[in-house]
């Protein structure tokens, strides 16, 4: 079995030199091969996402990927851009399903920015689509209108748009894990998150996803707006447990239900095509402004590691390890500054690396 290891910039790669240290106790013996991406790409090749990265995250088993962006390449003409990098290995490798679980820990409950009430034993998991929607869509450009409110004013547009494969495939995957977590004692639901009341595409969405739920009579099915989804994030999380929906709504939700659990250093995510090959990366960004100052929280990434152990190569123990792992840091008392509170230990990106491997024994 093979990683690609892909830090990237900014804090990118302190925090994957966390993870790939934890995997290396695990001495599981994996191959692994590491290459520049995003921005680090672009200073070394000109672009992003050079050919032989790209050809090397696509002859591997999983992706342990990083961050990539830095203000300094805004300028950059779009295809350029760092950020390229992480969409066009979501195109190439078919990585059409995101899992963002959104936990609460116990430890953490009070990093939250709600009441202790409102996210003690929050537990969700939000399924994104990752390769259409507005993302993807064509056409897309700018020119000059000739029509509309403003004839021969320059003009933007982007296609939002989903054909009924992609919006089934990617509700029998949330199916499928809200059955896994009923099987486990959870609640077994999946909340559709739609704006069908506007929108054409979603419209469709919200047909295909009923018809598809009515072959998982085991699982709940329902419907919910986009906005009365971040309003109910908010005001009652834990009436969540599996949350399906499209790539822009899936982007915007999971990071406010990041915020939910203390802060977005500690959530892992996993992007998956239908072969089980994945890229699994902190769903934090590249926080240049905080780079290089050994302070970025490796949590989020080593938590991706166990994911990737867990979904791509078929190591559950290995990644159920890494969690309790995890646990047992945080009830130590040990916490970055981001999750770092009055009473508790403050330690830096090396350190906390450093207590997950001595937790591992």
């Amino acid at each position: 079995m093979k990683i690609a290891i892909l830090p990237g910039d900014g804090i990118g790669p302190e925090i994957v030199a966390e993870a790939v240290k934890v995997l290396n106790v695990l001495e599981l013996g994996f191959e692994t091969e590491t290459a520049l991406v995003g921005g680090a790409a672009y200073e070394a090749h000109g672009h992003p996402l050079p050919d032989a990265t790209l050809q090397l995250a696509k002859g591997a088993d999983a992706v342990l990927f990083g961050a990539v962006g830095d203000w300094k390449y805004d300028t950059l003409d779009r295809p350029l851009r760092p950020e390229q990098a992480i969409l066009g290995l979501r195109k190439n490798l078919g990585l059409f399903a995101n899992f963002r679980p959104a936990i609460c820990y116990p430890q953490l409950v009070d990093a939250s920015s709600l009441k202790r009430e409102l996210v003690s034993g929050l537990d969700i998991l939000i399924i994104r689509e990752l390769t259409g929607d507005i993302y993807f869509g064509q056409p897309r450009g700018r020119r000059i209108a000739t029509d509309g409110h403003f004839p021969g004013a320059e003009e933007a547009f982007d296609t939002m748009r989903y054909s009924r494969p992609e919006i089934e495939r990617i509700a029998h995957v949330a199916f499928q894990a809200a059955r896994k977590r009923k099987a486990a004692g959870g609640e077994g639901r999946v909340t559709s998150v739609d704006k069908a009341n506007v929108l054409e595409t979603f419209q469709l969405w919200k047909d295909v996803v009923t018809e598809i739920g009515l072959q998982y009579a085991d699982v709940a099915l329902d419907h919910m707006y986009v906005d009365n989804a971040a309003m109910q994030l908010v005001k009652a999380p834990k009436k969540f447990d599996v949350v399906v929906t499209g790539n822009m709504f899936g982007d915007i939700l999971s990071d406010a239900a990041a915020m939910l659990t203390g802060s977005i250093g500690m959530l892992p995510s996993a992007s998956l095509n239908d072969k089980n090959q994945g890229l699994y990366e902190p769903s934090h960004g590249s926080a240049p402004d905080i780079a290089g100052k050994g302070v970025a929280n490796p949590l989020a990434t080593i938590l991706s590691a166990a994911m990737m152990l867990r979904f791509s190569l078929n190591q559950p123990e290995a990644a159920a390890r890494i969690e309790k792992a995890v646990d047992t840091v945080l009830s130590q008392g040990l916490r970055t500054p981001d999750i770092y509170s009055e009473g508790t230990t403050k330690v830096g990106t090396v350190e906390m690396g450093n207590a997950v491997v001595k937790a591992l024994g």
